[in-house]
């Protein structure tokens, strides 16, 4: 396992300044979201990920790429346009995003895309279909530029739960993509005990993220102000077959970034430190 930070986590940090802080706390990977504040698909040249991404290797950070970012598509509306909005141009903005984003990543050294369903805001019969073919739109993008898509089920959107996942996965075969699990979110959804979630999921994961959540609340929180067991779910990912990056994501916590990456950094060393006796 490599220990990681978001970079949505540290909003009011210029992307150096994030890196170096990270470094300095011994994190060693960094899940990047480009968004208005950090590597500005629309303004960020390849150039200047050129020289990120040396940044990176001699801090000896991996990097992996997020698709979160809020606002940067419609000013108005979080997270629109999404897989699931019932416009198709609308919706291919969003696929071309995730085609820069994978652009931006290949640059950068990941090797993985993050991205997730959206919510469903016109449920009805032609949900399934229009979300098996926004999925499999994204998987292609991502994989044009030859990184891995893997997609994070989100407490309220289409697909919020590993269960939810999981028959997406049988559906699409071969060409379904990865999994993207967030810890905290299987105390927000509660699919039963988050360890044996952990176990089933492991052959599946390209991307883990961590925070604090208390039980049916999706709210990501500092380590200790939540109901989520870190020894034991640590523990269950430290024994999988998963040993890619753990990133923490306490977007919510910008405004305290500096004392939230000690914490977490302190909480990882904590385990680790356990786990070797």
């Amino acid at each position: 396992m490599l220990l990681g930070y978001h970079t949505n986590s540290l909003q009011n940090h210029r992307f150096d300044e994030a890196v170096t802080l990270l470094h300095d706390h011994g994190y060693q990977a960094v899940a990047i979201t480009p968004d208005t504040c950090h590597l500005d698909p629309e303004s960020t040249t390849d150039a200047d990920l050129v020289l990120i991404a040396q940044r990176l290797r001699d801090l000896g950070m991996k990097p992996v790429m997020e698709t979160g970012a809020r606002f940067l598509l419609d000013s108005n509306t979080k997270h629109e346009p999404t897989l699931m909005t019932r416009d198709a141009r609308r919706r291919d903005q969003r696929v071309a995003f995730y085609s820069r984003v994978a652009s931006m990543g290949k640059l950068l050294g990941a090797d993985v895309v993050s991205f997730w369903a959206g919510i469903d805001r016109c449920p009805g019969p032609d949900s399934e279909a229009w979300l098996l073919e926004g999925v499999a739109m994204a998987c292609d993008a991502i994989r044009g530029v030859g990184l891995v898509p893997s997609l994070e089920p989100e407490p309220g959107m289409a697909v919020e739960t590993f269960a939810d996942y999981e028959r997406l996965r049988i559906t699409l075969g071969a060409s379904a993509p990865k999994l993207t699990l967030d810890i905290g979110h299987l105390y927000a959804v509660w699919e039963g005990d988050p360890c044996e979630v952990i176990a089933r999921a492991a052959p599946h994961l390209a991307q883990v993220h961590l925070e604090d959540h208390c039980r049916g609340v999706h709210e990501h929180l500092l380590p200790g102000t939540g109901d989520v067991d870190f020894d034991s779910v640590l523990r269950s990912i430290h024994e999988s077959v998963y040993d890619g990056p753990v990133c923490f994501e306490l977007s919510r916590q910008s405004h305290c970034a500096p004392t939230a990456v000690a914490t977490c950094s302190e909480l990882w060393s904590r385990f680790l430190t356990i786990s070797d006796r």
